[in-house]
């Protein structure tokens, strides 16, 4: 009988001194390690932590955007300020000017009637004129020059007067046409001494 008790009554000490978890846990599997429901906690519970980690993951997701997208702004190079010489009443001219505005040039619009002492003062070549006259970088760029050739002459800095494309060929920006013809037209690079080569052919 001494035995029998004493037996007992270790078994209700071990039984009382374990915690809990200890005596009613049961075995955790490696994928039920990851499951919260399976861990303990209560669907709703489980539901709030699932939704917070995907906000969590969402808003870390926009941050790496937003930070992509202004390290890519920071990249593109700022486009020079623009001054446009042209007659008040050229509309080809005018548009142009909205095609450069279009591409992202900040453009000043100066109206003039003589256009032949501007073009001498800033170096375009006899017999190499168009309607208008822009200045920007340190360049002229003479007629209906494409706002892709100013910015490539922006980027590459060649040491030369400006750009031109003489007379108003069809197609061109400004000289565009209902059907979408592009009549063939040369950009010509103005060199420091007068000469000309191409910079750019269009309409081939």
């Amino acid at each position: 009988m001494r035995l029998n008790a004493l037996t007992a009554a270790t078994l209700l000490f071990t039984t009382i001194a374990l915690p809990a978890c200890a005596r009613q846990s049961p075995p955790v599997t490696a994928g039920a390690a990851n499951d919260p429901v399976a861990m303990g906690a209560s669907p709703t519970a489980a539901a709030s932590a699932s939704a917070s980690g995907a906000s969590i993951s969402t808003a870390s997701d926009s941050r790496a955007a937003v930070a992509a997208k202004n390290s890519s702004a920071a990249a593109a190079p700022a486009l020079s300020p623009m001054i446009v010489h042209k007659s008040e009443f050229c509309g080809c001219c005018g548009l142009w000017v909205d095609h450069m505005r279009e591409a992202g040039f900040q453009v000043e619009v100066r109206n003039n009637e003589n256009m032949n002492p501007i073009k001498q003062q800033l170096g375009v070549p006899p017999g190499k004129g168009s309607c208008h006259t822009a200045e920007v970088g340190g360049y002229f760029v003479e007629g209906h020059v494409p706002a892709g050739d100013v910015m490539r002459l922006l980027m590459e800095k060649p040491d030369a007067r400006g750009l031109a494309v003489p007379g108003m060929p069809a197609g061109s920006p400004g000289m565009e046409m209902p059907d979408g013809r592009v009549q063939p037209y040369t950009v010509e690079l103005v060199g420091k001494e007068g000469s000309t080569s191409v910079f750019t052919r269009h309409g081939q």
